[in-house]
């Protein structure tokens, strides 16, 4: 019984033709599996359907392909199950012959159920990864922290200046500042700062541990910043208030004096995103300010996607400058070459009281004196003409006008004339002129006058008195001046928000100010790295991003049927296109003869063909012969007979080995007409 149901299961990865065998104890496997099912050992048994019959038992394999591994891996535990099974009952019979057969069925399903207790159980797709929010905490010398989750504004100073030149009602710095949790944060107890209202003038400042002084060590400067509700006028930048004897910080406005103003503003379809520093002049004294050039990146979406993005300044002491927008540089250069105006003013400039000369000649071509008009020049003669040759084209109604009063109309019921003087029914085409080539009265089109030349002027010849464009001579610059360490700026000691907006809701928070990359690099990644996971876990997938946009611009329908629709019709179309031709593999497995085979079997058959009928002739033409011969003589009739079959013999392939050249194409015989 084991060596049967061994190779009841050998057969189901290799057999190419069915299968039926009848062993001991009235066991018949009997298979239903043709060549295709079971062709190749990638064919599986999809299924198992055993039956019970009284006296006998029957096992009935039937199967098809599918390329389910795991199913087959059922169905192979399924068989091993059933073949220990069937041994063990074997055994039985054969103490107890008169005991009842064991239900197979009931034993299957006693095995397919125990496989499926055995399968791991299917995991469940873990839920959206929950991010805990703590507060982050420097990892080295800071100048200046600030997270905001103590939920105060402990540290920070309101201002309560006024601004000059402004009028009352609007000079006030009364805008609020609320220390806030962000709108739909993912981060509960995180908190940051928040411009309350809109419209108003808004100043706040803290003081740094200690000064900030330029000397041989980086400065960064770096913060995060939310537009929650969108931005429509605005600024969002941050205002390093310079170390001066001066400074108070509860008068602090937009005429303070600051080292570095940086950060994000908008107005408009105007996006920047601000370095700007004051220099002083070291022969005047005066400071003026420097602005970096405008960063080739796109800063839009920084204003419009209402997410928390990182700003961050890095200033070197060999004048180089960072500016990185999510850790990612969006700007960068030097202090010396990168700003507007140039931090070193020119060694010369023009001299102001340099004048042109009165006989200079700026001319580079002038009107040649000596050309004269022709003589059959017409500057009379007029640029269009009427075409004489033109006609009228039939069918023109010169008694109907182009417009007519509508008939339609009607004057209104509050119709005045003494007001509004007589009515009159509003024009409209005439509907006559809809059919005919034209209405009205006829005129000849107007044509380009071929004789018309315009007025006469000289021609152009260069100037030999030109002298080029004048220009003022070159001076020393009385203020020029060289300042190779521009980054030596002047210290600053106290950090200042200082806005006015028209969007409220502006979200600040996790503002640091240090001499080393790595330790800002940690507090991004405690702060502003925990808000982008958080986000992130949120966001939906790809899928979902896209039906968000397609709600926004449903022209992206289109975009995506096309993206789909056409590589599958283009795949269709290119396998659809050609006949599939059976592999070799397949020839193998089964007794299907091969291409070049059938076509020698083809060029054999019709050689046979063509053999027989030259035999038929033959037979005819002897026939023929043997009447003739008959008539003649009789009596040699029965030894013609027989030499006429040796003949016949003769003619025959007298061995496989003749049959087989005659089959050849090289002996084949050339077929009559």
């Amino acid at each position: 019984m084991v060596v049967e149901l061994s190779r009841a299961l050998d057969s189901l990865g290799f057999p190419s033709k069915g299968f039926s065998d009848v062993y001991k104890d009235n066991m018949e496997i009997t298979g239903c599996a043709s060549g295709s099912p079971y062709a190749s050992k990638s064919s599986w048994v999809q299924s198992a359907q055993v039956q019970y019959q009284r006296g006998r038992r029957r096992l009935r394999l039937c199967g098809h392909v599918t390329e389910n591994m795991e199913l087959k891996w059922l169905l192979y535990v399924t068989l091993l199950a059933l073949g220990t099974l069937a041994v063990q009952t074997h055994d039985l019979d054969d103490d107890n012959d008169g005991d009842d057969v064991v239900d197979i069925e009931d034993d299957l399903d006693d095995g397919i159920e125990e496989v499926e207790e055995s399968k791991p159980e299917t995991s469940t797709p873990p839920s959206t990864p929950k991010v805990t929010y703590r507060a982050p905490v420097p990892t080295g010398e800071v100048y200046f922290v600030e997270s905001f989750d103590k939920g105060t504004l402990d540290g920070w100073i309101l201002s309560r200046a006024k601004k000059d030149d402004t009028d009352d009602e609007i000079a006030k710095y009364d805008g609020k500042w609320e220390v806030q949790d962000m709108k739909d944060t993912k981060l509960p107890g995180d908190k940051g700062l928040v411009l309350v209202t809109r419209a108003k003038h808004h100043a706040i400042s803290s003081k740094l541990s200690k000064p900030f002084v330029f000397d041989t060590k980086p400065l960064i400067v770096q913060y995060e910043v939310n537009f929650q509700n969108g931005i429509e006028c605005g600024g969002a930048y941050v205002k390093l208030l310079s170390k001066t004897p001066e400074l108070n910080l509860d008068q602090f406005h937009d005429k303070t004096p600051y080292t570095i103003m940086f950060g994000p503003d908008k107005c408009g379809e105007d996006y920047k995103l601000h370095f700007i520093f004051r220099h002083k002049n070291p022969k005047t004294g005066k400071y003026e300010e420097k602005h970096a050039k405008r960063p080739d990146a796109d800063l839009k979406t920084y204003f419009t996607d209402k997410k928390t993005h990182l700003y961050t300044l890095v200033l070197n002491p060999d004048n180089s400058f960072e500016i990185l927008v999510d850790q990612t540089v969006v700007n960068s250069g030097n202090l010396l070459n990168d700003m507007s105006p140039p931090v070193n003013p020119p060694r010369e400039i023009e001299d102001p009281n340099d004048q042109k000369p009165e006989d200079w000649d700026e001319r580079p071509k002038i009107p040649d004196p000596d050309a004269v008009k022709p003589d059959d020049w017409d500057e009379d003669a007029p640029a269009k003409i009427t075409d004489e040759n033109a006609v009228k084209p039939e069918g023109w109604l010169d008694d109907e006008p182009e417009y007519v009063p509508d008939p339609d109309a009607e004057k209104p019921e509050d119709w005045d004339e003494d007001m509004d003087g007589e009515w009159e029914a509003p024009q409209i085409a005439n509907p006559k002129c809809e059919t005919a080539p034209g209405c009205g009265t006829w005129q000849r089109p107007m044509i380009d006058n071929p004789n018309y030349k315009g007025k006469w002027k000289p021609p152009m010849i260069d100037n030999v008195n030109y002298q080029g464009i004048w220009k003022p001579r070159k001076i020393p610059n009385p203020d020029f001046f060289e300042d190779l360490e521009p980054f030596k700026m002047t210290p600053f000691t106290a950090v200042g928000l200082e806005l006015w907006s028209m969007t409220s809701d502006i979200f600040f928070d996790n503002f640091i100010i240090c001499t080393e990359r790595a330790v800002a690099d940690d507090w991004a990644s405690d702060g502003w790295g925990l808000k982008k996971a958080a986000d992130g876990a949120a966001e939906p997938g790809v899928v979902g991003q896209m039906m968000a946009a397609a709600e926004e611009r449903p022209w992206l329908w289109i975009v995506y049927i096309l993206t789909v629709a056409l590589p599958v019709f283009l795949v269709v179309l290119f396998c659809c296109s050609g006949k599939k031709q059976p592999s070799a593999a397949e020839y193998k497995k089964t007794d299907a003869p091969q291409p070049d085979v059938m076509d020698e079997e083809k060029e054999e058959e019709k050689d046979k063909g063509d053999k027989e009928e030259e035999e038929e002739e033959e037979e005819a033409n002897e026939e023929k012969l043997e009447e003739k011969q008959k008539s003649d003589a009789d009596i040699g009739s029965a030894s013609q007979e027989e030499e006429e079959e040796e003949e016949d013999e003769d003619r025959k392939p007298t061995s496989e080995e003749e049959e087989t050249v005659n089959r050849s194409p090289r002996n084949r015989k050339p077929r009559k007409d």
